[in-house]
């Protein structure tokens, strides 16, 4: 049994639950350009070869074109050398199969240093934080749809209350996902939607309550007072909320995704992030970068534009999809 297969066998029993809501298939085809990327590098790169320090060079190329990133490739590359002895030399398959391992090692260990809650306070209030343009209001509204599926009951809150248009699109997103939004007309304080979406959590017996805030990044200073204002007068309401706040993030912005989330974790107090647009771009290696770089849990994943295609994530199916038909090293 290989490295990557061991770590399954190890971790899948812990995962099973996760995994079974993971639609692999579908996660799969998000990430075709990404696995194209990589694998149809990786083919040509590992057929006959050692694992030595020639391989190792154009490997840390193949990743670093995936926008895996500087530090999180170097600390693959290290993993791999020490791995080395343990490979057969000819054997390019033991060398994927090690390959996977390092990278699904580094995911896991996230995900485990801040497992998901095992069991949701009710009302479970989420705040969703995030740069225009990321997909922000759109994934609030495939989140309700995934709680909603899972049987909880979902309220939302309109609380970016600046950007044009914004409460129009996260109604057309409640709309389709049966569940039910509070909002104000815009330019309203945000603070006081968010308040009065969790009063009302509270007070019709919601399960969940997802809060959208604004993405005004540039204005950092003013973001940060803004989020502090908005948690604090929900805490009037439920004293430990909000319970988790997710930054969502393009996959399709590659390093400068790291970039938002350095930034964001200045003036947020993160649990956790959501990487969406995975099958757009051929840089979804980013993920493994945020997460390393970041030490923060990724909680979903986004490939593609149906109301089902916000993914919980699991470390083992992220792989396994990211080198799937690879088992004989060909060209994806």
């Amino acid at each position: 049994m290989g490295f990557f297969d061991s770590l399954k066998a190890k971790v899948r029993s812990a995962a099973q639950k996760v995994s079974d809501a993971l639609s692999l298939d579908r996660l799969t085809e998000g990430l075709a350009k990404t696995r194209t990327a990589i694998l149809g590098r990786l083919g040509s790169l590992l057929r006959g070869r050692k694992l030595d320090e020639a391989l190792l060079a154009e490997l840390e190329e193949a990743l670093l074109l995936a926008d895996v990133g500087v530090a999180t490739t170097e600390r693959i590359l290290d993993g791999l050398r020490r791995r080395a002895k343990q490979l057969p030399s000819d054997d390019p398959d033991a060398v994927l199969d090690a390959i996977k391992a390092e990278i699904a090692e580094r995911l896991l260990a996230t995900s485990q240093s801040n497992p998901p809650r095992a069991e949701l306070p009710k009302p479970y209030v989420v705040m969703i934080v995030g740069v225009n343009g990321v997909g922000k209001t759109t994934t609030v509204g495939k989140l309700a749809h995934n709680f909603q599926s899972e049987g909880k009951s979902v309220i939302i809150g309109a609380a970016d209350t600046f950007r044009a248009a914004a409460n129009e699109q996260l109604a057309t997103w409640a709309e389709r996902a049966g569940v039910e939004l509070v909002q104000q007309q815009r330019g309203a304080d945000p603070a006081a939607v968010a308040f009065d979406t969790v009063k009302a959590a509270v007070a019709r017996g919601k399960d969940v309550c997802l809060i959208d805030t604004a993405g005004r990044l540039h204005t950092k200073g003013g973001l940060m007072q803004e989020l502090e204002k908005i948690s604090r007068v929900i805490k009037k309401v439920v004293p430990d909320a909000p319970h988790d706040v997710w930054l969502v993030l393009d996959a399709t912005t590659g390093q400068n995704a790291l970039v938002q989330a350095r930034e964001f974790a200045k003036v947020a107090p993160l649990t956790g992030l959501i990487v969406t647009k995975l099958d757009g771009t051929a840089k979804g290696g980013v993920v493994l970068a945020i997460a390393d770089q970041m030490h923060l849990p990724v909680r979903y994943v986004g490939v593609g534009e149906r109301i089902g295609d916000l993914q919980p994530f699991d470390p083992i199916a992220f792989v396994e999809a990211l080198f799937a038909d690879s088992s004989t090293c060909e060209p994806a």
